[in-house]
């Protein structure tokens, strides 16, 4: 079996989204040791920024009059979806980045939109997929900030509403508790919010080890 994971964080080193994924896929990998992950890293090997202008384009013009370009792009796209057909489970780390979707992401999604076969296709349909998102602060119901979350509803609706898949989603919040100051009042809940995400990412993980 494989394992497709995709990670959005732009930190190399102490990911929040990073740090619950390994626990999703060391659960995963608990029960197939000998499987296949594979990788992509969209933050830090980040997809061209005109691929999914270029992948429209030649969508919509004669292939006589595609360019080298026009071609890498679509060839781009194909090698996207085909990673996530291939795979038998999915890993989605992605987290919010002012308040909206990260930039990474967001390309990512446009781009595979490009292809035929994912195009107006719920092409994910009941695919097994873990989605791994964390806040620097807390945007819930009563908080002074509730609703500015614009990433996971947005990402929600992507992966689950419009290509199908089975989706859980893992949610870590107060994740700059203890960088910023105006936030140490709240470490202990921010304590409690990240052991509750590591366990609730061990159960994900096994039931996606589950297949």
């Amino acid at each position: 079996m494989t394992l497709f994971r995709l990670d959005a964080s732009i930190r190399p080193q102490g990911s929040a989204t990073r740090e619950i994924g390994d626990i999703v896929e060391q659960e995963w990998l608990a029960a197939h040791p000998d499987d296949r992950i594979e990788r992509r890293h969209v933050g830090v090997d980040v997809l061209p920024a005109d691929a999914w202008g270029l992948a429209v384009d030649a969508n919509l013009s004669p292939e006589s009059e595609h360019t080298p370009a026009h071609r890498q792009a679509r060839a781009l796209a194909a090698t996207l979806v085909d990673e996530l057909l291939a795979a038998d489970a999915l890993l989605f780390a992605v987290p919010l980045y002012n308040y909206g979707v990260s930039q990474h992401f967001k390309t990512y999604g446009d781009l595979v939109w490009t292809d035929p076969r994912a195009h107006g296709q719920r092409f994910l349909e009941g695919k097994k997929a873990v989605l791994v998102t964390a806040r620097g602060g807390a945007y819930g119901e009563g908080t002074p900030r509730a609703g500015w979350d614009h990433a996971t509803p947005f990402m929600r609706r992507i992966l689950a509403d419009v290509w199908g898949a089975d989706l859980t989603v893992i949610e870590r919040e107060f994740t700059l508790v203890g960088t910023l100051p105006e936030f140490d009042r709240f470490a202990d809940m921010a304590t409690a919010m990240h052991t509750q995400a590591l366990e609730t990412a061990r159960e994900a993980g096994k039931a996606l080890g589950a297949l």
